[in-house]
């Protein structure tokens, strides 16, 4: 249904003049309601699925195919290794998923929260994938404990269920995945910036990232119609955060974005999508939530590209 931009200052709005002049090189995303025309029309990415070995478990990440731009070379997004991991020690260790890209990866990572449905759920790892292709390194841990939310769960007991994810711990462990991140990456001089992305539940835990963390590590910051997200930690953001998400979701009132937008600066951004409820990016339900979801990897494409690679 197109995008709309939320009333901002002029550094900070995107215009639907400006999304329609990109549409044409759109990501060539991977969803249930054009897999197969996908997968007969367009060049697929090949994902190399290794067994893990040293701290890594035996469990291999799941494949999946995605459709690579026309103007990207074949070698250009030919490999991406997935493998999962054990990160930190006794109480503070946990699992995750690092999906590497191979060829033409730029020394770059981004660390991704996923939403309630957590780290193993395929349409976050789906995404993971998609973002590795174009040449990124991307971490995912497990926010839940090996406890996230199940579709077969009744929505009553919901509450409950979030209630019992302490922040505090949830806050530790993204810690214990930035370390691991900044000792495996940064520290090592392979990457000197890092991104972060987050999903619903993640998009909200992407602002307290970014308030404890002063622009020590993470340099932009992607959150897609993150719920729960303190107001009073917006100040403390150091860096840019595109927000995305639609104007039919009340988990993720518009009106909060914008104040949101407002207190962080540092050239954020607020990108609205009409029409659209909660999670539509990355779990479109439709054909024309399809659309819109190429559209949001684009401009997230767009802006990790800007913040990571060009602005050094």
């Amino acid at each position: 249904m197109g995008l709309a931009s939320t009333p901002s200052s002029s550094s900070s709005v995107l215009s639907t003049s400006l999304c329609a002049t990109r549409s044409s090189s759109l990501p060539l995303r991977h969803s249930r309601h054009h897999h197969l025309r996908f997968l007969s029309t367009f060049r697929n990415c090949n994902l190399n699925c290794r067994g893990s070995s040293g701290r890594s478990s035996a469990e291999r990440v799941r494949c999946s195919a995605v459709k690579v731009e026309d103007d990207i070379d074949d070698e250009a997004c030919e490999l991406v290794n997935g493998v999962e991991l054990s990160i930190g020690e006794g109480d503070d260790n946990i699992q995750a998923y690092l999906f590497k890209a191979v060829k033409n990866n730029n020394g770059t990572c981004v660390l991704l929260l996923s939403d309630i449905f957590g780290f193993q759920d395929s349409a976050t790892r789906d995404f993971a994938y998609q973002v590795a292709c174009h040449g990124y390194n991307v971490l995912v841990p497990d926010l839940f404990r090996g406890d996230p939310w199940a579709e077969g769960r009744p929505r009553t007991v919901l509450e409950q269920w979030l209630a019992s994810q302490d922040p505090e711990r949830v806050a530790k462990d993204i810690a214990t995945s930035t370390k691991w991140i900044v000792d495996e990456f940064t520290a090592a001089g392979i990457s000197k910036k890092l991104g972060i992305i987050g999903f619903c539940f993640g998009g909200g835990r992407v602002i307290d990232v970014l308030a404890a963390d002063q622009g020590a590590y993470f340099s932009t910051a992607v959150s897609f119609y993150g719920t729960r997200m303190d107001p009073s930690a917006a100040s403390k953001v150091k860096v840019p955060v595109l927000f995305i998400s639609g104007d039919n979701d009340p988990l993720c009132p518009v009106s909060v974005l914008s104040e949101f937008e407002k207190s962080i600066g540092q050239g954020s951004r607020v990108v609205i999508f009409k029409g659209r409820g909660h999670a539509f990016a990355h779990r479109p339900g439709s054909p024309e939530e399809d659309g819109d979801a190429e559209q949001a990897f684009t401009l997230m494409r767009n802006w990790l590209h800007d913040g990571l690679l060009v602005n050094t």
